[in-house]
């Protein structure tokens, strides 16, 4: 009699054993789909964006992606890491002059300070408006097709509010692609008045 209590307390055992390891695998599964299913967040939407194969086509997008990436700068959470890779994204967005005259290093030690400078003063982009397609001033120089767009940036500092204007001018370069110039800060009435 006292065999057979053990055979089956045993029995219990193993079975318990085998369900509660299966009921762990089944939620653990399903955390994992739950996390191949949830969206992106901005910061891995810029990472994995392939500018290579899928490039702006316009000045326009150009400068989106560009306020995209900079809004996730002062916004998001992010790491280092992260960070070197959105600066990245940004620079493969910047014409080769420009690159020459900010290296790698250099933008990311004053992006860093930038960053940090935000949010001591706790200030953040709220949102950002790039001008219409046909604000968009196209004019060649020095042998270069150029265009000039304009964006403001609405900003909050603490509980006040203010609107920034900034002029890009971008260059096309051997690709066809728009490549960022330079830049400007501006005020309304000069928008679009490089």
């Amino acid at each position: 009699m006292k065999k057979a209590l053990r055979i089956v307390i045993a029995v219990i055992c193993m079975a318990s054993l085998v369900l509660g390891y299966y009921a762990y695998l089944s939620r653990r599964n399903d955390s994992v789909k739950a996390e191949d299913n949830a969206e992106p967040t901005e910061v891995q939407a810029i990472i994995n964006k392939n500018f290579t194969n899928d490039y702006p086509a316009t000045p326009r997008a150009v400068v989106k992606w560009y306020n995209r990436i900079i809004t996730a700068y002062y916004a998001e959470e992010f790491d280092q890491g992260q960070l070197e890779k959105m600066a990245d994204q940004a620079r493969f967005l910047m014409d080769d002059e420009l690159l020459k005259y900010n290296p790698r290093d250099t933008y990311l030690a004053s992006l860093s300070m930038e960053i940090e400078d935000f949010h001591n003063r706790s200030r953040t982009i709220v949102s950002s408006t790039v001008s219409d397609s046909k604000e968009v001033q196209y004019k060649t120089v020095n042998g270069y097709e150029c265009a000039f767009v304009s964006s403001y940036y609405f900003i909050r500092e603490g509980s006040s509010y203010t609107r920034t204007y900034e002029d890009f001018c971008l260059r096309k370069d051997s690709k066809g692609h728009w490549k960022i110039l330079t830049w400007r800060l501006s005020t309304e009435d000069e928008i679009n008045g490089y």
